[in-house]
């Protein structure tokens, strides 16, 4: 009897098919193992997550990360309030680095950090309870991301548009690998200049300049955060209070990113964040509860965001809620904000805070951002 002729092109299907099959099962175990919120995300349409007073209070903290001075200092701090029906607005509240607080004997951008050196957890623990009282909103939940992570998110995403308010240049803005840098000096010297009155003239080699014009701009993850750590900007940018307002904008250009590209109906796109941010935060967010978070994100892409107010002001028509203290002992010889109310007296600011999340006429007026 005859043997049967193989097909070739018959061997080259099953070979083919065989080599389909091993990348689609490993690459289902690695969907499985990396993101199991996923199948929860596909079938589960109601939200469950705690909330206060129906809104679901976020508490974002911005940190440098290991390549960075002062490594788990809070850059950033903003209070997020979400409605989750979806009936009523986004209430960003971006809370000065530099205000002191009494119980920590410390600025607020230190909070983070004296936690977790107590213990791990312990960061996201003293954060969430000093801005409590400063705010007094309960904190649902909360999220310390490193600079490194938010860049590599912004870049994954294709970049951001952000409206940027007024053209501004900072001769100042630090080089991260050079802030050790000698600048050619010798020990004798730098001894000498290390308590120089300007550290851009001693140390120029430490710092860049940067520009950016005013307008609508596309911006990647390294410039994105550029703009939002400027801290020396001639002029009006100059300002803690005019970076906080930049560091709003980037949040609000990154949620309509998000909303336009239709990331959370793409798991790739899902998983590719997921696997750049779970390296990068701290976070008291369970893992059963992130789908609850992706699919409360998807609901916020028709809602308006603004943000309340918390500064010095600029006239006597808009006095502000914080005022500067002349230095002295009682604030460890530092430059620090505190409420006009006085030291530790955070009254007036829960009363604005109230009024504005409630939607009341209040005494600063809210922002909108763009």
């Amino acid at each position: 009897m005859p043997k049967k002729k193989t097909d070739p092109k018959k061997i080259l299907l099953l070979i083919v098919g065989i080599v389909v099959f091993v990348f689609v099962a490993q690459g289902v175990f690695k969907l499985a193992q990396l993101t199991p919120f996923l199948f929860e995300l596909l079938f589960k349409k109601e939200i469950n997550l705690k909330t206060a007073n129906h809104r679901v209070n976020i508490l974002l903290l911005g940190i440098g990360g290991d390549n960075h001075e002062g490594p788990n200092l809070t850059d950033t701090v903003i209070f997020v309030s979400i409605p989750p029906d979806n009936k009523g607005k986004i209430e960003l509240v971006s809370i000065p680095r530099d205000l002191w607080l009494p119980d920590i004997n410390g600025k607020i951008n230190t909070a983070y950090a004296t936690g977790e050196s107590k213990r791990p957890g312990g960061g996201l623990i003293l954060a969430k309870a000093v801005v409590r009282k400063i705010l007094n909103k309960p904190i649902d939940y909360a999220v310390r991301i490193n600079f490194d992570g938010f860049e590599k998110a912004v870049d994954l995403l294709g970049g951001i548009d952000v409206n940027v308010e007024n053209t501004f240049d900072d001769f100042e803005y630090p080089i991260e690998s050079k802030g050790n840098d000698p600048c050619g000096h010798t020990e004798d010297e730098l001894k000498e200049l290390a308590t120089a009155s300007s550290q851009l003239e001693a140390f120029p080699c430490r710092y860049k300049h940067i520009h950016f014009d005013k307008g609508m701009q596309r911006m990647n993850g390294e410039k994105s955060l550029v703009f939002v750590r400027s801290r020396h900007a001639k002029g009006k940018e100059g300002s803690d209070f005019a970076r906080s307002k930049r560091q709003e904008k980037v949040i609000a250009a990154v949620k309509n990113k998000v909303v336009s590209l239709n990331t959370l109906a793409n798991p790739a796109k899902v998983i590719s964040l997921y696997s750049i941010i779970k390296d990068s935060i701290d976070t008291d967010i369970k893992d059963k509860e992130l789908d609850d978070f992706i699919r409360l994100f998807g609901k916020m892409g028709k809602s308006q965001t603004e943000s309340i107010v918390i500064d010095t002001g600029d006239s006597d028509e808009r006095p502000g809620l914080l005022s500067i203290p002349p230095s002295g002992e009682d604030y460890n010889f530092e430059w620090v904000l505190i409420p006009r109310m006085g030291n530790g007296d955070f009254s007036e600011i829960h009363r604005h805070v109230d009024c504005e999340i409630k939607g009341d006429n209040c005494l600063v007026p809210k922002t909108a951002v763009n």
